[in-house]
């Protein structure tokens, strides 16, 4: 007994390994019945001598193939004749029904089970020269959108994305959200970016580029840092260095984050690169609007490159040497990058130049010798620094960054304060570390969106007024709405005192600032746009996040806006090499103007800002007008 059951079990065990095989398992075993019965209907047949009524007895392979065709056509026993041959017939015909009846639903759930397989995106991508996105974020569309732009030049360019998220919902957003893709494809597998067996999934060994956005999930950091890690320490990785672009929130986690990456990674800083363009903007209206036309590649865009035809010559020279271009620093042999060097510092052999162009097709030296209009350059103005008052109304996680970074370039005297009404809030602006003791801080817990709580504050009494998100408390559309409503408070309070208040505003979603404008705020820094931004440039560009950490660096040169009329005459026509050269000057770089009363259409929404102008092209520019320039201070 014990014998009987353990061969039982045995081939119950077989059977069930066999038809967890699948449908070609199952496939099979109905083959194998339909084989056993049609022989067993000719053997049958043969052995019996049962014939159709009228007809010969049939052989043993003439009744086999009698049998397949009742097997495969119920209606070929229609015309049997004999009653013997009738009921060997309907047998057949009978396990045949049963056995078609199988296959069907056997091949329909087989087809079901294929396409939900590729619904899941988990086929193997094959394809090379291809930008990965890994993760998901509502930061995804900008890079997509820009990447897009970036592409155009490409034949077949492809954007590979990977994320924790259904393949369909992914295809699907992206094609509500982004619209048109032009000659790129987008092509989505779901799937663990931190997971090895996931990640060769999208093929990295083959890509041109990797993008790790911060998912929106808990401790987005350690994802980021855990799918790095994964691409850089794959055993079976390519030889050649990845170029990959991450983003980090977090400041405490880039240590970690460089150390795992290592020199195949450009870190986004997320936080910190928002709130010191955040500080900036706020000083300086109109500011953003420049951080953007660098950073998107709709317009002019940051190249570094090789310029044998200058190696040798004072980086001064270099900088009069183009019309439709404008260098701004060197990148040495060693990849470290020197933004606003001396005049006087000679271009190495191999060092590679950063320059702002529209394509790196435009770069070319220009042949012609500039036409500088001496008499309208004007020399350096030394004007006074006051202390200043302002205002940050709302709170999120970048505000104790804003408040440092603040702090840096106030005049002693200044004074800050920071209303809002957010968890922890106190506890956070008492804890507080300023870089010195420029900067007094007083705080109040108060309703931001309230019109009464905004008018106790005496607002029209601040140089600057800062609007944040409550982004860390809130959904994204629903801390966008209550900026709204803050704002227009205060476009209020300002129309009643008569007075413009410098209000300066983050937003979250870039389709909110169109609804914002109608509040006249002086300026308004798009969070996710920025980052997005960011992100997609540094996928493209080895040395992005160099630069723009260089550039955001108090100890190194920034972009300001100065008055036109500290550089040149305004009472003439001047064009760009002479307001180019007053700059160099004064150990600066020119990279643009803005215009108040702007004559050309704005179709890009720059508030007037231009960056590389054409430099032969006279001008006649009016007080109201600024010059952006790059400089240590």
């Amino acid at each position: 007994m014990k014998t009987s059951n353990t061969w039982r079990a045995r081939l119950r065990y077989e059977f069930d390994k066999s038809m967890a095989g699948g449908a070609i398992a199952l496939i099979g075993w109905l083959a194998l019945i339909s084989l056993v019965v049609i022989s067993l209907a000719g053997a049958f047949l043969a052995l019996t001598g049962i014939a159709p009524e009228g007809g010969e007895p049939v052989s043993f392979i003439e009744g086999t193939w009698e049998s397949l065709m009742r097997t495969f056509d119920a209606g070929t026993m229609g015309g049997d004749q004999g009653w013997g041959f009738r009921l060997v017939a309907l047998v057949v015909t009978l396990a045949g029904i049963f056995v078609f009846s199988a296959l069907i639903g056997v091949i329909s759930s087989g087809l079901e089970n294929k396409l939900d397989e590729l619904r899941k995106g988990r086929s193997r991508v094959l394809e090379s020269d291809h930008t990965i996105i890994l993760n998901w974020s509502s930061s995804i569309f900008d890079v997509i959108s820009e990447l897009v732009i970036a592409n155009q030049s490409r034949k077949r360019p492809r954007i590979v994305i990977m994320a924790n998220k259904d393949k369909v919902e992914m295809e699907d957003e992206i094609a509500t959200k982004v619209g048109d893709l032009k000659n790129t494809k987008i092509i989505c597998r779901s799937g663990d970016p931190t997971d090895l067996y996931d990640l060769a999934i999208v093929n990295p060994h083959t890509s041109r580029s990797i993008i790790v956005l911060s998912p929106e999930d808990e401790d987005p950091d350690s994802q980021v840092i855990k799918s790095v890690l994964a691409l850089v320490n794959d055993p079976s990785r390519r030889p050649e260095p990845y170029m990959i672009a991450a983003e980090i929130r977090e400041a405490q986690n880039t240590e970690v984050a460089r150390i795992v990456g290592g020199k195949e990674m450009q870190l986004v800083l997320a936080d910190d690169l928002i709130s010191r363009i955040v500080v900036h903007t706020s000083r300086q209206s109109g500011l953003s609007a420049v951080y953007t036309e660098l950073l998107d590649f709709d317009g002019c865009e940051i190249y570094t490159l090789a310029q044998p035809q200058l190696e040798g010559k004072p980086f001064g020279t270099a900088v009069m040497s183009y019309d439709s271009s404008t260098l701004i620093g060197v990148c040495d042999v060693e990849g470290r990058i020197h933004l606003n060097p001396s005049p006087n510092r000679v271009i190495g052999p191999g060092e590679r130049l950063v320059i702002i162009a529209e394509d790196d097709a435009s770069i070319q030296i220009w042949s012609g010798a500039p036409q500088i209009a001496q008499n309208a350059v004007r020399l350096p103005v030394k004007r006074g620094v006051q202390p200043e008052r302002t205002l940050i109304l709302g709170w999120n996680r970048r505000g104790p960054v804003i408040a440092t970074e603040l702090g840096r370039y106030v005049a002693p005297g200044s004074l800050l304060t920071i209303a809002a009404n957010t968890p922890e809030f106190e506890a956070e602006v008492a804890g507080l570390l300023l870089p010195n003791d420029h900067m007094a801080v007083q705080h109040h817990v108060i309703d931001t969106s309230s019109k009464a709580a905004l008018e106790a504050l005496d607002i029209p009494s601040y140089d600057h007024v800062l609007v944040l998100g409550y982004s860390d408390h809130m959904s994204m559309q629903s801390a966008d709405t209550r900026t709204l409503i803050t704002l227009l408070h205060l476009r209020k309070i300002a129309e009643n005192a008569g007075l413009h208040i410098n209000v300066v505003s983050e937003m979250t979603d870039v389709r909110n600032r169109e609804l914002a404008e109608v509040t006249r705020a002086d300026d308004f820094v798009v969070s996710n746009k920025l980052v997005s931004l960011m992100l997609a440039q540094a996928s493209e560009n080895e040395f992005m996040a160099a630069i723009f950490a260089e550039l955001l660096d108090e100890e190194g040169s920034e972009i300001y806006m100065r008055p036109m009329s500290d550089y040149v005459a305004i009472d003439q026509p001047v064009n760009f090499f002479t307001v180019a050269l007053s700059a160099l000057r004064r150990g600066e770089i020119a990279i643009g103007y803005r215009r108040q009363r702007a004559t050309d259409q704005d179709l890009r929404n720059l508030g007037g800002v231009t960056v590389n102008p054409n430099r032969s092209e006279l001008l006649t520019y009016t007080a109201e007008d600024m010059v952006i320039v790059l400089a240590a201070d």
